[in-house]
């Protein structure tokens, strides 16, 4: 598989680039309904501020954000008491908002193939390396933590 493959908003921006042709080719698809702007914007701007919530607490315990590194720290604290993986929660969050704001409904789907792919190709080599380098301390936090909500 081709490298640039390996970060995770590639996968985001495949996905809405599906969504978007979707609501674009599909028009008998497309679903409007009151409140669907304010709903999917709501929901894009809810994903962005998870994600930074998420980049800013990785910062302040100087790990790395970058998928396939070795973790430096195992971050618990701020979002990630709600989840072990709120950066990818957030772009899952982000990727339900275009697909509503959009009206591509029948795009909902994609929601789990990303769910998918991520689980796949990021989170499950990441709690191997967290695992590895944490050992009791994080099977505690995961234990404690969900992976997604």
């Amino acid at each position: 598989m081709p490298k640039f493959l390996d970060w995770p908003p590639v996968w985001l921006l495949i996905c809405m680039f599906v969504a978007w042709g979707a609501a674009r080719y599909l028009p008998w698809a497309v679903v409007e309904f009151p409140g669907q702007r304010a709903i999917g914007g709501g929901l894009i701007l809810l994903g962005l501020l998870l994600s930074l919530l998420a980049a800013w607490e990785m910062h302040r315990a100087r790990t790395t954000i970058v998928p396939h590194r070795a973790p430096e720290a195992l971050v618990t604290r701020g979002v990630f008491r709600f989840s072990r993986n709120p950066i990818y929660l957030s772009d899952w969050i982000m990727l339900l908002g275009w697909i509503i704001l959009w009206g591509a409904l029948a795009a909902l789907p994609l929601l789990w193939v990303f769910a998918k792919i991520i689980e796949k190709r990021f989170i499950r080599g990441e709690e191997e390396r967290l695992r590895a380098r944490f050992g009791e301390r994080f099977e505690d936090w995961s234990r404690r933590t969900r992976r997604w909500i």
